[in-house]
Parts: C-alpha cells; structure tokens; sequence
C-alpha cells in the first residue's frame, strides 16, 4: 500500500496539488492531507507531477516467432520504465494471430511475462472471417486490419472480405491504410533506378500522400456505409486530418484516429542524417504534414497518441533500403517525448494526458483505467518535469538495443511507474516481482 503525498495531479483537464492512497491494485482515495498507519509506504510527490499510467494502443512486441527482435517481456520493460502501464499489441507475428485459438496462446504468454497491462488484437487476413467475427469485445481490444502490407504479409485487398467485415464485426476495428497498388507502382519507379540502394529519403515519396489517403478514405466510406465503429492508426499526411471530424464528442465518434510519435517528431528532412532508422511505414512525411497532424491533435480531429513500437535489430536495420525493415522502437520515450513538446509550448501536461490516457481509455472503452479516479485500478506514473537525462545505448530498454532518439537530452524524466498498485518502477530500477493485468472493456 502506497501514499503519494503532495504531488501535483494532471487529470481530466486540470492539475491540482493533493495525496493519492492505493490500496492493493486501485485508487483508494484522493485528497489532501490523507494519513495512513506504519502499513503505507510514503512517497513524497512534491514538485513531481503525477499522470495516469500511459496507454498504447499500438505496439509491436514481436512475440511469438520473432523474438530475436523482442518479446513480451523486455518490451513491457521498456514501456514500464517510458511510463507506459497499458499496451495493446499487433497481430503480426509468427505464427499470425489469425485464429481464437492464437489469440489465447498470446494471452497466455503475457499472463505469464508481462510486467505492464496487456491486450492484442485479432488478425484479419483475406480468409479467416470466421474467426474474426467470434472475437470478445469484452476482452479483445479490437480487430486490425492491414490495408497496405507493412512488416508481415497480412494484407487484406479482397473487396467483399473487406465489406464483410466493417459490415459484421463486433468490435472496434483498426486499421493500417496504405494503398498497395500505389506502393508496388512507386517502388518499382525506383527500384528501376537504384536497385536495392534506393536512398532513405525517397521512402516518403514511394509510400506517399497518395497511397496513405486512397486507403484512409476507403477505409472512412466502409466504415460510413456499414456504420462501423473505426479506428485509424498513425495518421502521417496533412491531407488524411480532413476525414475526421472535432464536431462531436469523442464516446459518441464512431470513426476516430491516432496519431504516432514519431510522425509528431521527425520530418522527411531526417532521413539524409538517420536512414533506415526512422524507416517506418506509413513513412515520416514533410514538416507540413507533421503541423497538419499536430494542427489535428489539437484541435481533436485526431483522437490519441501512440508509439507503433516496433523493433528490429540493428543488423536488419543496417541494410540497403530494400532489405533494412521498416519500424522502431520508441515506448521507453514516448512520454518524455511528449513532455519536450511541453517544454516548447507546443501542448499542455493536461492535453498530454488527454490524449495518452484518458482518450485512449476512452476510445477504446477500456474499464477502470485512463483516469486518476477512486476505484480505478492504480495506473500511475510521477515524473520530474526539469530531470534532464540523455539517451544512450546503456540506458536503452528495448531489447534491440538502439533508438531513433539516441543521442537527444531529454528534459524530463519518468521517476516512478504503478502498475495495477504494484510500484513497477522506480529511480531507473524495476521490481519484476509482480506481472500486469489483462485489460477489460466496458462496451455495451
């Protein structure tokens, strides 16, 4: 049992100064000036901020089959040490999670070695339906679909699967939107001149504006027309924000959209400096794209922000083009990424913890958690606002062991981690001593 003591609360749009009690894995009471017997460990929060526990909602853990990379439990490590209490993973690995009985055989290997909160998602593939319409809404955070192949062949083109799916499913569905046919013409364009050694920086101009928003668009008029409950993932043009709407609350949206880090940070002005490592698909677009994301993030048109944590080695990273995949590893730094965007004015401690926590909680519908309310599990994380802490291969979580951001200082720094009450982190060492939880949802 814990007792946070006067620390500054960041939560449903104001910050205000007060304790925080947990007991067991909930949120006891909020107040001030709360006392508890010998029993509560006492942590002085004074002159830290104290956020909800940050949810992802789009994570590669590369397990099973491609561990090599990562697995479950050293990249909860890594989300546990950004602050990141909650993930929701893709189906992408080996063998896919295309089957309910998959799906379990995932659940279970995060019972077993997951040190934050878990969920994964149902795979789609052109002919698994069957199984995709069984899934839980109360225990599966959604189905993902792959309109444009990224790393794993998932990709669904098939019109009337397509059609079946945003007509029956009974869930949230996510998608990947890249355009296929738009990719295969552009690569060939180029591959035609460089072969294999294509220079980084055409990455955007072979998985363009064009591709991601004739998938986005035709993923908005499947979803209008069979009124499905949609969810975009990592928006990276200025031209896809105009599909969504701020005009009505976000419970009562049925189309909603994420926002990545790494399209929020980068511009196609890194690639001549870092390459195959900020290679992700949909790619880092222009710096106006990155202000036409944030102009929507802002003004609610895009809903919550994620990582799209995905890793690969550095060997597979050091490769031509052609050969290096694309993805990285970002959710030890998503949140203090996020702070440095504060400390230039660019978004307030409560808009980050709007779109990092409660947004997703709610967009998502997952039960007792995104918020610091009683009665909520205890999903928390303290941050030193002016801790400045550089990103360097010995402090890099991940099990690939490299970041996009090696090298940057960061301003602030994550100081203490809860997960479900079990303090999981704190001052640069964690406690394994205790697993994460699986999410629920509280969807009618």
């Amino acid at each position: 049992m814990f007792l946070i003591k006067e620390t500054k609360i960041v939560n449903e749009g104001r910050i205000t100064e007060g304790d925080v009690l947990i007991k067991n894995d909930r949120i006891e009471k909020i107040g001030t000036n709360i006392s508890v017997d010998s029993n509560h460990q006492i942590i002085d929060g004074s002159g830290l901020h104290l956020f909800p526990g940050v949810i992802d909602d789009q994570v590669h853990f590369r397990e099973p089959g491609l561990t090599h990379k990562g697995n479950i439990f050293t990249e909860s490590r890594a989300a546990v040490a950004g602050g990141v209490t909650s993930f929701m993973e893709m189906p992408n690995v080996n063998p896919q999670t295309i089957t309910q009985e998959l799906l379990e055989a995932k659940y279970q290997i995060g019972a077993k070695n997951s040190l934050a909160n878990y969920s994964f998602y149902m795979g789609s593939t052109n002919d698994n339906l069957d199984e995709v319409l069984k899934t839980d809404p109360s225990s599966v955070c959604g189905i993902k679909i792959f309109m444009g192949s990224s790393t794993g062949n998932m990709l669904v083109d098939d019109q009337e699967t397509l059609e079946k799916i945003f007509r029956n499913a009974p869930i949230l569905i996510a998608t990947h939107c890249e355009d296929e046919a738009t990719i295969r013409a552009n690569t060939e364009k180029f591959v035609a001149e460089y072969g294999d050694n294509i220079p980084f920086k055409y990455h955007p101009v072979i998985r363009n504006e064009e591709a991601c928003y004739l998938s986005s668009s035709k993923a908005v008029e499947l979803a209008k027309k069979n009124d499905a409950r949609l969810h975009i993932l990592h928006i990276s043009t200025g031209k896809e924000t105009n599909l969504f709407t701020n005009e009505i609350p976000l419970g009562q949206k049925r189309i909603t959209s994420e926002a990545c880090i790494h399209h929020l940070w980068f511009s196609d002005a890194d690639y001549d400096k870092k390459g195959a490592f900020i290679k992700w698909n949909p790619a880092v677009k222009t710096a106006e794209d990155r202000d036409q994301i944030w102009k929507a993030l802002l003004d609610d048109r895009i809903d919550v922000i994620a990582t799209d944590h995905a890793p690969h080695t550095l060997e597979e990273k050091q490769n031509t083009y052609m050969k290096a995949p694309s993805g990285g590893p970002l959710i030890q730094h998503t949140l203090v990424a996020m702070l440095d965007f504060y400390h230039q004015g660019k978004i307030s401690l409560e808009r980050i913890a709007e779109k990092m926590c409660h947004a997703v909680a709610e967009c998502f519908e997952v039960k007792e958690r995104g918020y610091i309310r009683e009665g909520y599990k205890a999903d928390l994380v303290l941050v030193d606002l002016n801790k400045p802490w550089k990103v360097e291969e010995k402090n890099i979580r991940a099990k690939c062991g490299w970041s996009p951001f090696e090298g940057h200082t960061f301003k602030s720094s994550v100081v203490k981690t809860f997960i479900s009450g079990h303090l999981a982190y704190t001052d640069g060492e964690l406690d394994e001593s205790k697993l994460g939880q699986r999410l629920k949802f509280d969807r009618k």
